[in-house]
């Protein structure tokens, strides 16, 4: 047996790679394990009292294989690829809305601008309540997509319930392509900021963030939100870092037992190499948002602000079965610039253990960043401190706001009560809204929520089981006006209106950002020079 051989295993029809520097004695105890699984296997097909599916039992010893090693190794079926490769590839073939769906309704929240659905005359707030010859009353959220997506050019007929529309509207739709955008909302802050949320890192990031960044006229300043970005694709992770730094310089390294030890590296000179930059981080940012935010860091080419993220630095090999389902492995782990390895420390096998961690984590936040034992580093150009052990702890810690946070207001958001007034109320006033407030910053401006809207807003909960609570009611005042009036403006103005209101009004992490930025020579130069 060669060393750097393999040893190829025909038994039900699965290969069996040898892995390079494994003894003799190793190989073949890994190949009676092998056939011990192939054993078992016959002996539910010949030997089981039923019939057996083995299609399941496969899935189930195959997620429990790869139960026993890190967190991120994982088992996806042929349906969630197929999703996950939607997601990737930035793009599906659909009616282009977007929907939710309450108390058995699937309700229209947005239509794409220019989509399918838009161009026939489907609004915000349709009910949608037959999908071809199927009764879409009682649908799950996850079949909705399965009756409105298809093949372009291929038609699909809906019906809808609109407000103060008798009967029921008939549509015929030909779907089309339709993005995914990873770009949620880009505006301009003022005269010189700009910000950018990505959501995550798919086949169009870089281009959506550059066509992004020019079209707020290369702000001198910027602010970068990657909160709650749980990662994607490495090489717009590469280039959305490259984007701020030069050729040439390291991006991320990778080590693993298997596979050669790489460094990506920027390959250009970035478009914006002296703007004044802000990255959001939290403890939903993972990744690849770890590794723009932790070369961002490294070369101090801006300043990390929030809370300390995820900490999921294992690179995962997919690999495709002939089903159509694929295997994720773990390869190799990624480090930053300085060295930093991002992934948090875990224990093999105790997947619930590391996510409750990274719960407490929330909790915890001011203490999990400033660990004694915390390994130091030393960043690229000044030399400053930074801090391994797993994740990006930001160079300015911004803990969460909870002070407006109450039960009551909990409850109203689990049971969608929320977003079921803001359909109500907009069916009603839609129309008089687009008449009194017919751009965003008018609506932002002039639009406030009254106490008889919150008024509203607790009878509709009585009448959904939710008791009206006067001290939760009053606790969370402030939070329950500003995301309902963040939700009318991203039914009446987009998704990008959402974070319009959202960010000034409930994210202390961002208007700390702004505060950076808008005094920059006094709060943020001084973070990036060199310590004497």
């Amino acid at each position: 047996m060669r060393k750097y051989g393999f040893i190829l295993l025909t038994m039900l029809g699965i290969s069996f790679l040898a892995l390079p520097e494994r003894s003799r004695a190793q190989e073949l105890e890994d190949l009676q394990q092998f056939q011990k699984l192939g054993q078992v296997y016959r002996y539910l097909t010949g030997l089981y009292v039923d019939e057996v599916d083995m299609k399941p039992v496969v899935e189930g010893a195959i997620r429990g294989m790869l139960e026993e090693l890190d967190p991120h190794s994982a088992y996806i079926d042929a349906e969630e690829m197929r999703g996950v490769q939607e997601s990737f590839d930035g793009e599906f073939s659909g009616i282009g809305v977007e929907f939710n769906v309450l108390r058995d309704t699937v309700i229209v929240v947005n239509t794409i601008a220019g989509g399918p659905a838009e161009r026939v005359g489907v609004r915000a707030n349709d009910r949608i309540v037959l999908i071809d010859t199927l009764s879409a009353v009682g649908m799950s959220r996850n079949d909705v997509p399965k009756h409105l997506r298809g093949k372009t050019g291929s038609k699909v007929e809906i019906d809808v319930v609109r407000h103060g529309t008798p009967g029921t509207l008939h549509f015929v739709i030909v779907r089309d392509k339709i993005p995914l955008n990873t770009v949620d909302a880009a505006y301009r802050i003022g005269d010189d900021i700009g910000y950018i949320k990505v959501n995550r890192f798919g086949r169009t990031t870089l281009e959506e963030f550059s066509k992004s960044y020019r079209e707020l006229k290369r702000p001198e300043k910027l602010i970068l939100d990657l909160r709650g970005n749980g990662g994607g694709l490495l090489e717009q992770a590469i280039g959305m870092a490259g984007f701020f730094l030069p050729r040439g310089a390291a991006i991320v390294s990778t080590e693993g037992r298997a596979v050669p030890s790489s460094t990506f590296r920027a390959q250009v000179n970035g478009e914006d190499l002296q703007g004044k930059l802000v990255v959001l981080i939290d403890e939903a940012s993972a990744s690849a948002s770890e590794i723009v935010s932790g070369a961002i860091q490294d070369w101090d080419r801006g300043i990390i602000v929030g809370r300390p993220s995820f900490g999921k630095g294992l690179v995962q090999r997919q690999i495709a079965l002939p089903d159509g389902s694929a295997v994720r492995i773990t390869v190799a782990r990624y480090h930053t610039p300085s060295g930093r390895v991002i992934q948090r420390p875990y224990e093999k096998g105790k997947r619930r253990e590391y996510y409750l961690d990274h719960l407490r984590r929330y909790d915890d936040a001011v203490r999990d960043s400033l660990e004694a034992d915390a390994p130091a580093f030393r960043t690229l150009r000044t030399g400053r401190t930074v801090y391994g052990g797993g994740g990006i702890r930001p160079d300015i810690l911004v803990e969460a706001d909870t002070t407006g946070y109450s039960d009551y207001y909990a409850e109203l958001i689990r049971r969608g009560i929320m977003t079921e007034f803001v359909n109500d109320w907009l069916d009603r006033t839609r129309d008089s809204l687009d008449q009194r407030y017919p751009t965003f910053e008018a609506f932002q401006n002039g639009f406030e929520i009254s106490d008889d809207l919150l008024d509203g807003l607790a009878e509709l909960a009585s009448k959904q089981g939710v008791a009206r609570d006067e001290k939760g009611l009053a606790t969370s005042r402030g939070l329950l006006s500003t995301q309902l009036k963040a939700l009318a403006a991203q039914r009446l103005f987009g998704i990008s209106a959402y974070f319009q209101v959202v960010n000034p009004g409930l994210s202390p992490a961002y208007r700390r950002a702004v505060e950076i930025l808008e005094n920059w020579d006094e709060e943020g130069k001084p973070i990036l020079e060199p310590k004497k």
